[in-house]
């Protein structure tokens, strides 16, 4: 049907792989019913554990400090996003940033299931949100993560370059230097796994989209923009935020700033 390039054996075997990732025959061939969940084993935590007793925790501005940093329609929104790759050298505000992640991230309503502001199969939602702080007003320059839980911030380490060191394990892709915030998502693909076994890896990578997603049009109502980013080096990413690279690792990365 179409015209292909040369490839060898290994090129041939891995595209049809890859392409077979896509579909959803694999849902057919795993029995649901050996699932962890299926089985009663103890649901993962919807939030990564920390050491609540020595963590630095940042509070992050609530929904009623929103009244002012959203000055767009939705249609507006969505007709004016696009990937944006030159920032300003300004501050993005600490009510921004919250807006932010809880545009992203947020939690909607607890119970049964964790309900947030983006859908994600079977409400697992497997991702963390780690932010390369870089210029925000009223925060130092470093590692944090998201509490979804709190709504707050958890410090890891300050860092003056932590946004160049973020751009260069992006394979060199220096722009995002000079953002004021990368967002970095990690995923724990357990917490998907304990649902749908083998069958999980695929509605993850449908989850991050819509996150980013998220962030591309809550951006355009603060006068912001971002450029989701697929390409780092993954070893290099995920030793800069701490995880171990199996259990937890990044998948997805957007630096945003002023535009």
């Amino acid at each position: 049907m179409f015209e292909k390039w040369p490839q060898t054996d290994d090129e041939k075997e891995m595209r049809k792989n890859n392409r077979e990732f896509l579909t959803d025959r694999l849902r057919k061939r795993f029995d649901f019913s050996r699932s962890d969940q299926s089985r009663m084993v103890p649901e993962p935590p919807f939030q990564k554990p920390y050491d609540k007793e020595n963590a630095v925790i940042i509070e992050l501005p609530g929904k009623k400090d929103w009244s002012d940093v959203c000055d767009i329609s939705l249609a507006d929104a969505i007709s004016s996003r696009k990937s944006r790759r030159s920032f300003k050298d300004q501050e993005l505000s600490i009510e921004e940033l919250s807006f932010l992640l809880y545009a992203t991230q947020g939690i909607r309503e607890t119970g049964r299931h964790c309900f947030r502001t983006v859908p994600s199969a079977g409400a697992r939602h497997s991702f963390e949100t780690y932010l390369s702080i870089g210029n925000v007003d009223g925060m130092e320059n470093g590692l944090c993560r998201y509490l979804p839980e709190d709504h707050s911030l958890l410090q890891i380490h300050t860092d003056e370059n932590i946004t160049l060191k973020t751009a260069s394990a992006s394979f060199n892709q220096m722009f995002i230097a000079d953002s004021s915030v990368v967002f970095i998502w990690t995923t724990i693909p357990y917490r998907m796994e304990w649902r749908y076994g083998p069958a999980a890896h695929r509605v993850i990578a449908f989850d991050i989209g819509h996150i980013c997603q998220n962030l591309y049009l809550a951006c355009e109502g603060i006068g912001g923009g971002t450029c989701g980013i697929g390409a780092y080096d993954q070893e290099r990413i995920d030793d800069l935020i701490g995880v171990d690279g199996e259990e937890e690792f990044a998948i997805y990365l957007a630096p945003v700033g002023k535009v």
